[in-house]
């Protein structure tokens, strides 16, 4: 009687919540937590009065050894991001995070509070919105070049929303509010409303154990945040205030992508170079079909926007477009190959209208840009940029974006001073370059870019985010 003022939706969602939280407390999955904290903290301890200190002079040769750059010594750094292993997870007092649907609850908090239960339900009211569609086809360039010119970074859309280095984004399509989703390598999950100017506009949730290489809000239903990580794929629902679990391997995934306008079904990446289809509405974590395409590693797939059934995959030096109708487990064959890499390839997507376009990032420093408008065996390569993406082990790479509201123009980071996010026609023209000496000192490697407004996120490797 005391939510008669509330909507039949909002009374719903209320007891959902309440039927979670009381579920989740009879699990006492934070007793368990705690315990595995303490009983890791026990063992690392034991192992390191174990060890046999080290003598004078093996210190003092290390010591006196100079630190050598591998940049310096030009050796390439591994492709495949470090593993954090459980033992390293419990030193850093993050225990790995149980098997199955977990509570929306903020790390630090033992239950809801009141910012909290406020950022979720501006989440679920603003996802109740459908934006319009934008305006996204050839680009008036002059124009577009001015509405670049008039976005600024200032100080107060600067914050630290992540603890660790920022391997993903997402950006919620409200054209009212701005909420920025960012994931770090240590499965943190920190959402930002950026509208918000007090202190608890952010929070950080922990629903993964490794680091999150891939995020999307549900295209049908953005109160949907779908969440890769490195053994998982979870779909938080602000409605149920759920992290539900979609499908768990012991693979390690790399990227994901939506086979569907109605996002029931997805097209997954394997570090080992394999794809998997995932099906949401099947009640098995597992996948649906596990194909070997051939590459020796697969960072990220995308599928085509308008015909479905093709999806992009990029690896080692492979890019490649496949038919999902045909996959099988093995003997793969591509409808398309995007040549002439020489070193790995650390992205590759469809443009945004047509899929007529395909920019990718390589480790040979340069970005290219193919026409696909026709998918035969062989591609045409249309530009290619110089750019240095030698970002080291410890940045994220580089992975270039195209804006969706513009079919021909795309985004990536910069390691040029002063710091910047850059701009490029797919002729391979530099429109426009985001930058702010004051607020941005750090590399931007990992960039989103709003559907239907003039705005872009860039996240560095310390979880902070800059909002132009």
């Amino acid at each position: 009687d005391g939510y008669s003022h509330l909507s039949a939706y909002e009374r719903k969602r209320l007891k959902n919540i309440t039927e979670n939280a009381k579920f989740f407390a009879a699990l006492k999955l934070h007793e368990v937590s705690a315990r595995l904290s303490q009983i890791a903290t026990k063992r690392q301890s034991h192992v390191t009065k174990r060890r046999k200190p080290r003598k004078v002079e093996e210190e003092t040769a290390q010591e006196a050894a100079p630190r050598r750059s591998m940049r310096l010594l030009r050796v390439e750094p591994l492709d495949v991001p470090l593993v954090e292993t459980p033992a390293r997870l419990a030193a850093e007092q993050y225990p790995q995070v149980p098997v199955g649907p977990l509570p929306m609850v903020p790390e630090d908090q033992a239950e809801n509070s009141k910012w909290t239960e406020a950022i979720l339900s501006t989440w679920m009211r603003i996802s109740e919105l459908r934006a319009d569609d934008a305006d996204r086809g050839t680009p008036d360039i002059k124009r577009y070049q001015e509405s670049l010119s008039s976005m600024v970074l200032r100080e107060e859309n600067v914050r630290k929303v992540v603890k660790a280095r920022v391997c993903s984004m997402a950006i919620h399509p409200s054209e009212s509010t701005i909420l920025v989703a960012a994931g770090d390598k240590w499965g943190h999950v920190g959402l930002w409303n950026v509208s918000c100017t007090s202190e608890d506009g952010a929070h950080i949730f922990i629903p993964h154990s490794f680091q999150v290489n891939c995020m999307h809000f549900s295209p049908c239903n953005p109160a949907h945040l779908l969440s890769l990580s490195n053994d998982t794929l979870r779909c938080g629902d602000v409605t149920r205030a759920v992290f539900d679990e979609i499908c768990r391997s012991e693979d390690n995934f790399s990227s994901f992508d939506f086979l569907e306008e109605n996002a029931c079904t997805a097209i997954v990446s394997h570090w080992d170079g394999g794809v998997a289809v995932v099906d949401r509405r099947t009640p098995r974590v597992s996948s649906e079909l596990s194909a070997d395409i051939g590459f020796r590693r697969t960072r990220t797939v995308h599928v085509h926007p308008l015909n479905k059934q093709y999806f992009l995959a990029a690896g080692s030096m492979d890019v490649c477009v496949f038919d999902v109708r045909y996959l099988k487990a093995k003997g793969n064959k591509p409808l398309s190959s995007l040549t002439g890499h020489t070193k790995s390839v650390a992205s590759a997507y469809f443009s945004p209208v047509t899929g007529s376009r395909v920019v990718t990032v390589c480790a040979d420093d340069k970005l290219r840009v193919y026409d696909t408008t026709s998918l035969s065996s062989t591609v045409t390569l249309l530009s290619s940029i110089r750019h240095n993406s030698n970002t080291g082990r410890w940045l994220s790479r580089f992975r270039a974006i195209w804006d969706p509201k513009q079919e021909h123009c795309f985004l990536v980071g910069s390691m040029a001073q002063p710091r910047q996010i850059q701009v490029f026609q797919d002729t391979g023209m530099l429109l426009h370059s985001f930058y702010n000496v004051d607020c941005l000192s750090s590399v931007c490697s990992i960039n989103v870019v709003h559907p239907s407004q003039n705005i872009v996120v860039g996240g560095n490797s310390s979880g902070r985010l800059h909002v132009f």
